[in-house]
């Protein structure tokens, strides 16, 4: 899946993003009870049109940083909601992005076949090739070993690149699509591969261990809790999240609604509340950690990027409504 398009037209029509909007709805019914009392989403237009923001990071510099897909830019957002854009390059396709152990920003830039070093004060630091073409590096984490571990989508390969632009490769399964990557609480390395419809765990040298959801598929988004734990999203599979442990354990929790496509991961270091997207449905969820409270939020877009943010709130990209949407939590 190179793209995730929305199923439904019903909810687009929800809010308009002429300018910056605030919305605030009861959670659909759920299960028992109330994770916050109050909250409200406000919507931050990017100031270039058709932009497609993409995924998003929270920032050393107290900001959140995201990638424009379609534009070719950096974008950078404060808490209070002021943008300002990077220029990257026309048609390089910036896509996931992250904190390197250096302090700067580092993101692929899929269409170029380039991972790219970026600094918190606006300036594009170095652009270092992929090794092998047509590649599409997607997803980017920092590693237990100080350097950043990519994926490679189009050739079923994970990189990893040191902080002075060394490159290497290690291959997956020859079939399905590396996605997102995270730095597990166990030091390895795991990352999604959604036509498999698996977790692999891949050490520093590249060995690859793989675990199968009992009913998860089109396995998408993953992160790490500060707890150490492992969860992941799947675009189908009756609309389940999940976490995997260091011993490769799934335990799977299903979210009250149907084909939403759950794409983004992230958990409230705060209270440890999970944070979710559901892309075709225009929903950010929350859940307790242990799958006991899940509550629906209605984003009026489509949300697909997920981060916690320095100012406890939860951010989001919204590729199609082409806005950053700020997830105000209360508690």
């Amino acid at each position: 899946m190179r793209t995730l398009r929305s199923a439904s037209l019903l909810v687009v029509a929800i809010l308009s993003i002429s300018a910056v909007a605030q919305a605030g709805a009861a959670p659909r019914p759920t299960s028992s009870g109330a994770s916050y009392s109050t909250f409200r989403i406000t919507q931050f237009p990017v100031p270039t049109p058709s932009s497609r923001p993409y995924q998003i990071v929270a920032g050393p510099d107290g900001n959140l940083w995201f990638t424009e897909s379609d534009a070719g830019k950096i974008g950078k957002i404060t808490p209070s909601g002021a943008i300002t854009e990077y220029k990257i390059r026309t048609g390089s396709g910036p896509y996931g992005i992250t904190v390197g152990p250096d302090g700067n920003l580092w993101f692929t830039e899929r269409f170029a076949d380039l991972i790219a070093k970026f600094s918190t004060s606006g300036q594009l630091l170095a652009e270092y090739p992929v090794l092998t073409d047509n590649s599409q590096p997607w997803g980017i984490t920092t590693g237990p070993d100080g350097a950043l571990w990519f994926t490679e989508e189009d050739v079923d390969q994970i990189g990893r690149i040191t902080l002075d632009g060394q490159v290497s490769e290690f291959p997956t399964q020859n079939c399905c699509f590396p996605t997102f990557i995270t730095k597990g609480g166990d030091g390895n390395l795991w990352f999604t591969e959604e036509l498999a419809n698996q977790v692999g765990r891949m050490d520093v040298n590249g060995s690859v261990t793989y675990y199968t959801p009992p009913t998860a598929q089109l396995l998408y988004g993953i992160g790490t809790a500060p707890n150490g734990l492992v969860w992941f999203t799947a675009l189908a599979g009756d609309n389940k999240i999940g976490t995997v442990d260091s011993k490769g354990q799934i335990t799977e929790f299903t979210v009250p609604s149907d084909g939403t496509g759950i794409a983004g991961v992230t958990v409230r270091p705060k209270d440890g509340t999970v944070w979710f997207t559901e892309n075709d449905a225009g929903f950010v969820g929350s859940m307790t950690s242990g799958g006991g409270q899940i509550h629906l939020y209605t984003d009026g877009s489509y949300p697909i990027g997920i981060a916690a943010g320095p100012d406890g709130n939860i951010w989001v990209t919204e590729s199609q409504s082409n806005a950053i949407g700020r997830v105000e939590v209360r508690g």
